[in-house]
């Protein structure tokens, strides 16, 4: 069974995991200040700060707490989101408000954005949806006029550009996900990306259950034994052995940018004269794709799903959308045509880096042969 996802894992993940063991700091030390330095350098960032966490839901959460945001307070989220980001707002006391996304981009529809945008409105949370990325001008353009903060979800989007800058370089505050799946992994793990020095100190306390130790000190693999706490914290700070192995993947950004972006290539020209299904909307030149999706028609997903099974091909579902969800059922909301029908045709195949030519060969066939097999029963 060829596997939705699959890590680039090498002797260099492992040597790293080898090193962090054999030094015996585990916890948050030297690695995740080189982890820190080395995202920064790679995003160009000037006048940011990078800040490694455990999840990246841990950096949903943070960030909106360190924007202030609270019980009564309202965050428009695209429906068609991951968990983490409905649970992020739910933890901070917030109410999310669903919003429909755009039928091409799968992106948040910022027109209809615009229209949920009230009083208690206090912050957007702008997910990039795997290979095409927000319209972040116009993301600006809205903050700015109702003075909302933007928390930029770019869980799928870590490596990629918009107009030239890189991801992370731009937006009001930007969350990034290393989590096991993702096309750079730390086994798991989240980065937050904040300009305001008020924010880095408050994110810095909060990471490590409210304590005062400046992470300067905990980056010599070392520990202050006095300090204060002064607010709220969480266990949400990165250890070195998951810092280790990020390291070890950032250096291969460059073969794992450019061979799923091939893959992606190769896989639209083989299914762009497949008249029943639609492929990304994208040349991936910008965008370094988490996955790759076919939208099959509703009616057939089911079969379509159970037939590359039979083909050794697995599949997904990114994702179904959140007031589908019992959690979310009464959520406060706007139209959601568009999210009720991708939810229902949206399909994740097979996308690794470095994919072999057989396994992308058995998947093509596969999704080829689906009409043929339907047609010859």
């Amino acid at each position: 069974m060829i596997p939705v996802f699959k890590p680039l894992i090498g002797e260099e993940e492992k040597e790293a995991a080898r090193s962090v063991l054999d030094e015996g700091w585990l916890g948050m030390g030297k690695n995740v200040g080189e982890f820190e330095k080395n995202i920064y350098k790679f995003l160009k960032l000037e006048d940011r700060q990078c800040i490694a966490v455990s999840t990246g839901h841990a950096a949903l959460h943070l960030g909106l707490l360190a924007m202030g945001i609270g019980p009564g307070d309202e965050v428009i989220t695209p429906s068609f989101n991951n968990a983490a980001d409905f649970q992020a707002i739910l933890a901070v006391g917030a109410i999310p408000v669903l919003c429909d996304i755009d039928d091409i981009t799968l992106n948040l529809d910022l027109d209809k954005v615009e229209e949920l945008i009230n009083p208690k409105t206090k912050a957007i949370i702008v997910m990039d949806y795997d290979c095409i990325l927000c319209d972040h001008n116009r993301v600006k353009e809205i903050a700015q006029k109702y003075n909302i903060r933007v928390l930029h979800d770019a869980a799928h989007s870590f490596g990629a550009s918009f107009e030239g800058k890189p991801v992370g370089s731009f937006s009001d505050m930007t969350m990034f996900s290393f989590d096991p799946v993702k096309t750079m992994t730390c086994l798991d793990g989240g980065i937050l990306v904040v300009k305001n020095n008020e924010d880095i100190k408050k994110l810095h306390e909060m990471r490590l259950v409210g304590m005062g130790q400046p992470a300067e000190i905990m980056y010599q693999n070392t520990r202050a034994w006095t300090y204060d706490m002064n607010s709220l914290g969480f266990r949400y700070h990165m250890s070195n052995m998951h810092a280790a192995i990020g390291n070890a993947q950032l250096a291969k950004m460059d073969i794992i940018s450019n061979s799923r972006r091939s893959t992606c290539k190769y896989y639209n020209q083989c299914f762009e004269n497949l008249s029943w299904v639609r492929t990304p909307a994208t040349n991936f030149d910008d965008v370094v794709p988490f996955l790759y999706y076919l939208r099959v028609p509703a009616i057939e997903r089911d079969r379509f799903r159970d037939h590359l099974t039979s083909r050794g091909v697995d599949t997904g579902i990114h994702w179904q959308p959140g007031h589908w969800f019992s959690l979310l059922k009464d959520a406060k909301r706007g139209p959601l045509n568009v999210t009720d029908r991708v939810g229902a045709e949206i399909v994740s195949i097979p996308l690794h880096s470095c994919m072999s030519e057989g396994d992308m060969e058995q998947v093509v066939t596969a999704v080829n042969s689906f009409m043929i097999n339907l047609e010859l029963n």
